[in-house]
């Protein structure tokens, strides 16, 4: 202590603090305790709100205070200026009455009322406002006040209203209220004693309360211009207030903000007095160290007992900076943390006035512990990486972005052939390179990736030997090279090369062998294909033509099977001789058997000569329109028999290049299939209609329709579809087929589409116009 001198004496006084101060050292940072406290601008933000909300309410109590206090005072002189104008009335009125009965003048009774009036007035003063009046016997005014004159000679009884008890009973009545002209008086009427006549005394309330309406009028107005200036001033400070309120919050958000910010970074503000040995530190420097936050300030020894022994003597930092050798302080030592824990930090402090007497000193903490483990790991990660480059077979250098040496191991050295002394870092490259042999060869090799970014060299040095260099850039603009001796590698390559050659003749034999086999096989393939879809095409032909023989057979046995029955019956006589009516009707069934086993044979043959290409069309321009009609009227008595409404929209005009037959047996084929396959009372519809070179025809039914997996049979050749609404159809199926086919012979197209139980649509597109190639089947 004796290198401290006379300003050390606080220090030892801080150090050796009231007990307070010594609890505190037990409890707080030495104990690694808890010391909580709020800081001191939240308790009083805190109390704030309160007091702000009590200040209106107190000038509101106080308004209601002076306003009750004033109307009590107000009201209370009302009713005096009331009480003391009736004691005047009556004792007014009472002596007058009194004069008039002693005053014993041989006089005019006008006159006397006169004067008697006068002076009671002088008596009672030119100020006064009341009226007094004298009357006769039948209440009729004889003498009047100056200010009653317009009441001489009119009767009381018929001036004053509601004051008949003054009329009966007199002084005995009192002072009562009753009402001149529509305005409010005081009236008190005394009888004269001995006489017949009455002494009047009235004042108006109006001039009564004159004064203390102007009082009140004055008291409104100076409690509203009160209450109007608290308003303004419970305006002004609320105003105020908010400013006030506006400006606490901005400095807690910026207080909150700066404790945030410098918690995240770790770090916090301390100051320290010199002089007085106490120190204050900001909240993040509590937590910072862990410790509870505390408005206290800290005393020197509690700071000074949680730094690292071994870091620094805060005495003597304390000595110089009083002894102003030094005016700030950058240093880096260890903190004890509340769990125990050190941690680094680096404080950065700086004297607020070297020349003021008592001297202060403020800086910052901030805590590097990450910092210096992140160093000591970079520098034993170094290390590993230098100790790796030196094991490493392949020689390794490393300029930076101005081409100066960074780092090499020995064996770029021993490849490079230089006196190892002049490899320094900071050697510029082309000095070092400079040095070095001439080599042998160089060429640069291509990159795979192609990035740009580096460069592959082939040297030969000059004592034969071959290096393979890789170099390649860094972020920062520098260089890295790795040579790998690939002097073997070379040595081997003629023979490599060689054998590639060698090697290349026999791929190449085995390409053209490879290519003719796959070529071959490619051929196999589109044989075995050709060959699966013909052996399909003919399963397909083959099925159908032995379904329909088996419908055939069907089909040909039933009309043969009537026509050589009912020839039998009729050969044999067995219902009697020919010509009876009973064999009219076998000769019915046999001509439609017949007829109909007709159209059968001959739907085959023409679906034969169509399938072998026999069939040929002749193809004339022919109107549309009557060859429709005339081939409705043949199917006209089918769908009548069924009740069908048939419906046809074909334009007059409509002109169609075709075989006049050929249409003819398609548009029959499709309305013998559409009157076959609808119900009792459906309908039938038929239009043409011609789009650009060709011409539509379309024929609509509402029968029961094709299931959607069977359209794409319909129209083949010896192919039925049959369903639970056909089914009981005759017929040889083939007419739909023939039909399509007669329209390919024209160059046209049937399409189909149809809704099982709703209905269907068949539409044939037929040329207009005349092509330029007659259409044959091929």
């Amino acid at each position: 202590m004796a290198k401290a001198g006379g300003w050390a004496l606080p220090l030892i006084a801080g150090m050796a603090a009231g007990p307070r101060t010594r609890r505190a050292r037990r409890m707080g940072l030495a104990g690694n305790a808890k010391i909580i406290a709020a800081p001191a601008y939240e308790r009083l933000l805190a109390i704030e709100p309160y007091l702000r909300r009590s200040i209106p309410v107190l000038i509101i109590i106080f308004l209601l205070v002076l306003a009750a206090a004033r109307l009590l005072s107000l009201f209370t002189w009302r009713d005096d200026i009331e009480r003391d104008a009736r004691t005047m009335l009556a004792l007014a009125a009472d002596s007058l009455a009194a004069s008039v009965a002693i005053d014993t003048t041989e006089t005019e009774p006008a006159q006397k009322a006169r004067m008697l009036i006068e002076e009671a007035m002088r008596r009672a003063g030119s100020e006064d406002e009341r009226v007094l009046a004298i009357t006769d016997e039948h209440f009729d005014v004889l003498a009047t006040s100056p200010n009653g004159q317009n009441l001489i000679g009119r009767s009381l009884e018929d001036v004053l209203t509601g004051g008949q008890p003054l009329f009966l009973f007199g002084a005995r009545a009192g002072v009562m209220n009753v009402e001149i002209a529509g305005e409010q008086w005081l009236a008190s009427l005394v009888h004269v004693a001995g006489q017949e006549g009455a002494a009047v005394a009235l004042t108006s309330r109006d001039g009564l309360f004159a004064d203390w309406r102007r009082s009140v009028s004055m008291n409104v107005s100076l409690f509203a211009l009160t209450a109007g200036i608290l308003m303004v001033i419970l305006y002004a400070y609320f105003s105020q207030a908010a400013r006030a309120q506006a400006a606490d919050r901005i400095y807690m958000e910026a207080h909150q903000r700066i404790d945030m910010a410098m918690v995240r970074g770790k770090c916090g503000l301390w100051d320290w007095d010199m002089v007085r040995g106490k120190m204050f530190w900001s909240r993040s420097m509590f937590e910072m160290l862990g410790y509870e936050t505390t408005d206290e300030m800290l005393s020197f020894g509690e700071v000074a007992a949680i730094i690292h022994p071994e870091d620094g003597d805060l005495f003597d930092l304390a000595n110089r900076i009083m002894a102003r050798e030094i005016d700030h302080v950058d240093r880096v030592f260890r903190m004890k943390r509340a769990d125990g824990q050190w941690v680094w930090v680096r404080a950065r402090a700086q004297v607020v006035d070297p020349n003021a007497p008592e001297l202060h000193l403020i800086g910052i903490a901030v805590d590097v512990t990450e910092q210096r483990t992140l160093v000591q790991q970079t520098e034993a990660a170094d290390q590993r990486l230098r100790t790796a480059i030196e094991s490493i077979g392949e020689s390794f250098v490393l300029w930076d972005y101005a081409e100066r040496l960074v780092m090499c191991n020995t064996k770029y050295k021993q490849d490079l052939g230089v006196d190892q002394s002049m490899i320094v870092s900071g050697a510029r490259r082309r000095d070092i390179e400079a040095l070095a042999p001439a080599f042998r060869s160089e060429r640069r090799l291509a990159v795979p990736s192609g990035n740009g970014n580096g460069a592959t060299y082939e040297r030969q040095l000059a004592d034969g030997r071959w290096l393979q260099v890789t170099e390649l850039k860094t972020r920062d603009g520098g260089t890295v090279s790795v040579g790998t001796d690939i002097t073997q590698l070379k040595q081997h390559q003629g023979k490599l090369v060689d054998s590639e050659r060698r090697l290349m003749a026999t791929i190449h034999d085995l390409s053209l062998a490879r290519r003719a086999e796959q070529e071959r096989t490619r051929e196999l393939s589109e044989l075995n294909r050709k060959y699966m879809r013909e052996t399909e095409r003919a399963e397909a032909a083959n099925r159908a033509k032995s379904e329909f023989l088996a419908n055939m057979s069907h089909e040909l046995r039933t009309p043969l099977n009537a026509i050589i029955g009912f020839s039998e019956v009729m050969e044999s006589g067995m219902f009697g001789p020919l010509g009876s009516e009973r064999y009219e009707e076998y000769v019915r069934d046999i001509c439609s058997s017949g007829s109909y086993l007709l159209g059968v044979i001959n739907d085959i043959l023409d679906m034969s000569k169509i399938e072998a290409g026999q069939f040929s069309v002749d193809c004339e321009e022919i109107d549309l329109c009557p060859l429709i009609r005339e081939t409705v009227r043949v199917v006209e008595l089918q769908a009548a028999e069924k009740s069908i409404a048939m419906k046809m929209d074909i334009p007059e005009r409509m002109q169609v290049f075709a075989d006049r037959r050929a249409i003819k047996q398609i548009v029959i084929n499709l309305l013998s299939n559409a009157v076959k396959f609808t119900g009792e009372g459906g309908h039938i519809s038929l239009r043409a209609r011609k789009v650009g070179p060709a011409v539509t025809l379309t024929i609509e039914d509402s029968g029961c329709g094709i299931p959607r997996d069977a359209l794409k049979k319909l129209g083949r050749p010896f192919e039925q579809v049959q369903n639970q609404f056909s089914k009981n159809h005759t017929g040889s199926g083939l007419g739909l087929a023939i039909s399509r086919s007669l329209a390919e012979l024209h160059g046209g197209v049937l399409k189909i589409r149809s809704t099982e139980g709703v209905g269907t649509i068949v539409s044939v597109r037929l040329p207009a116009e005349e092509r330029k190639k007659p259409a044959v089947a091929a």
